[in-house]
């Protein structure tokens, strides 16, 4: 368990000086890294090495479109694909909320990191070593760093895997396997270990690799008791790790190998984890979800394992919830149809109707389907093998079928008149939920009038009231989710603000106009810092007779929200055109606007008696009713 953790008292990993930028140190004298800068043909290979359809597809489910793809954008509620990503520029961009930029800007946005580790996790995707040095924890403060939390799970899992491994510790849980039938390469690709029956194993442990107990609390390893003793989280349990779509451990599953009354325990929520957003085995099944447009979801970590093992790998699971909007919003990037599969007994019915509403109001696809017998998927693999389980899937039942047959089965069984209505009318608001959702299908719309007619005795008239009714409710009840994220710029105001964004949206579009750029025109002279964060690196490129190209301009700048500014800059500028006329107009605004302050500067330090400094700096004052013309003040 060789792991490398950048704590106190274990060495920090460091990048060569060959591959770091002279002036991107500012400070490595007491052991961290306050600013990185990369060397420009290390994160051009990184990049290089990272396809964006690739990595974007390793987060959602992208559709090809002409010769872009498209799919649903991550970074607000997005219903209707608005992220578009171009393969030959090596960009996304999102026409609802703004968002856009490189490959390193998505992992920036998508995993709330800074550039440099945004660098770093590509360059290892991509098998290019572009480590860092760090800021050691007790420098950090006591607020959770989500890689620090990520390593301490990583070394968690290697030590329980160590566990699992030896020929004493080991041996029953090893037995527990084989009778669940787990194969040895199943234990291998999910990582499966063994917290041992003790209450300090794992902290003891870590305070031999001088791991601080904060890291462990904060990865939620350990547990604080009375008296201010801190114990073990998991005993004596067959350990799960839980990974996001990276691949990132983000917590732990344990399944208890005694007769704890709690038969399965999770991580608690931390910094990396929380249960109602994450799935057991996306991270192993994402890529045949996307292949086939299926995935399937059942229960258990078992479950999963075992699917996988019989060749069924588009399968996940939920963390001891029920299916959550989370969920439905992370699977719906992947999946075109989602098939729920639980137990056929009461509890099952009950927890698959949940999911159903749940699925229904994320617009998705969905069908049901039930495990015979009492069995879980896991037994049933086992006993009935995976085509048995493939027909169980295809043969989901749709929400409608579900919906009746429940409604059916209930009033059956209630002879009471006041519970008769009230299941009808949860029927009612279920159906309005769908037609609101996913749009009104007459001929269902029919069917469900005839059959209500049956078993209600309502006439036709009086059904479509219901209806009708049911469905505006549903419209009132509605609350609009504000987006996540929606990029908004401060762009300045006035005609100088308006004047230096003109010029980027013209250069953006006509790159070789730069030779009518003033000499002395330079990046200080923007006065709007993000319009400045882009121009500095943009003016360097067009001066050093770079091509200007979307991808290497991105490759320059580290703030998401300058990324995103780009690309909008650029849209608006091709709206606009007849570039040559607008630059013209923006420089004479500029010109303008540097005269009037070297005026200003002038008369600051001017003696009121000096006649012929008086006359100079009036010849630098524009006329009374100065135009812009083509300028629209902010």
């Amino acid at each position: 368990m060789n792991l490398c953790f950048s704590w106190t008292g274990l060495p920090r990993r460091r990048r060569r000086a060959s591959d770091l930028l002279n002036h991107g140190i500012e400070d490595l004298a007491n052991g961290f890294v306050v600013s990185v800068k990369f060397d420009a043909n290390l994160v051009s290979r990184v990049q290089q090495a990272n396809d964006i359809v690739d990595v974007v597809s390793e987060h959602l489910r992208l559709d090809k479109k002409g010769k872009e793809f498209v799919g649903l954008c991550p970074f607000h509620q997005d219903h209707k694909p608005s992220l578009y990503v171009s393969p030959v520029k090596q960009i996304f961009k999102c026409f609802a909320c703004g968002a856009g930029g490189d490959v390193f800007k998505f992992v920036q946005l998508r995993e709330n990191v800074p550039f440099p580790e945004a660098v770093q996790r590509l360059g290892e995707r991509a098998g290019i070593d572009v480590s860092i040095a760090e800021r050691p924890a007790n420098e950090q403060g006591s607020q959770a760093d989500p890689k620090q939390i990520a390593r301490a799970n990583e070394w968690a899992m290697k030590l329980w895997q160590a566990n699992l491994a030896d020929k004493d510790k080991g041996g029953f849980a090893r037995e527990y396997l084989e009778r669940r039938r787990i194969s040895v390469p199943s234990v291998r690709q999910w990582d499966l270990g063994l917290a041992v029956e003790a209450w300090d194993g794992l902290r003891a442990a870590a305070r031999q690799r001088k791991i601080p107990e904060a890291i462990l609390l904060q990865a939620g390893l350990i547990v604080g008791g009375a008296e201010g003793r801190t114990y073990d989280k998991f005993r004596n349990r067959l350990m799960f790790p839980i990974r996001d779509v990276t691949g990132r451990i983000i917590g732990f599953g344990g399944r208890t190998l005694a007769d704890d009354p709690a038969k399965y325990l999770n991580s608690p929520a931390t910094v990396l984890f929380d249960k109602s957003n994450c799935l057991y085995g996306l991270h192993h099944a994402r890529h045949e979800i996307v292949s086939s447009g299926v995935a399937i979801v059942v229960e258990g970590y078992t479950d999963v394992i075992m699917a996988h093992q019989f060749g069924c790998r588009n399968v996940v699971a939920t963390l001891g919830t029920s299916l959550t909007e989370g969920h439905a919003r992370l699977l719906r990037r992947y999946a075109k149809r989602i098939v729920l599969v639980f137990d056929s007994d009461i509890a099952g019915q009950e927890a698959a109707n949940r999911a159903l509403d749940v699925c229904l109001a994320q617009k998705i696809d969905i069908g049901l389907a039930f495990v015979t017998e009492g069995k879980d998927p896991c037994d049933f693999l086992l006993t009935a093998g995976p085509e048995a389980f493939g027909s169980m899937v295809d043969h989901a039942v749709d929400v409608l079928e579900f919906k009746w047959r429940r409604l059916v089965d209930r009033i059956e069984a209630c002879d009471n008149l006041q519970d008769r209505k009230t299941l009808v009318e949860e029927y009612l608001r279920s159906i309005a939920l769908m037609e609101r959702m996913q749009g009104r299908d007459p001929i269902a719309d029919g069917l469900i009038r005839a059959r209500l007619r049956e078993i209600t005795g309502l006439s036709d008239a009086q059904i479509r009231d219901q209806m009708r009714r049911y469905a505006r409710a549903g419209r009132n009840d509605s609350v609009a989710i504000r987006n996540q994220r929606v990029v908004r710029y401060d762009l300045g105001r006035g005609y100088y603000a308006a004047a230096q964004a003109e010029v980027l949206e013209v250069l953006l579009n006509s790159p070789g106009l730069f030779a009518y750029i003033p000499a002395g025109f330079a990046a200080e002279d923007f006065t709007v810092p993000i319009l400045q964060t882009i121009v500095r690196p943009m003016f360097e490129m067009l001066r050093n007779g770079q091509e200007l190209t979307e991808q290497a301009l991105l490759r320059q700048i580290e703030e998401v929200d300058a990324a995103s500014l780009v690309l909008a800059l650029r849209d608006e500028g091709r709206r606009k055109g007849h570039y040559q006329e607008r630059l013209k107009n923006a420089l004479k605004t500029v010109e303008q606007y540097i005269r009037e302050k070297q005026r200003e500067k002038m008369l600051e330090g001017l003696d009121g008696d000096n006649d012929a400094e008086l006359r100079r700096i009036q010849e630098l004052r524009p006329p009374q009713k100065q135009r812009h013309p083509g300028m629209r003040a902010r």
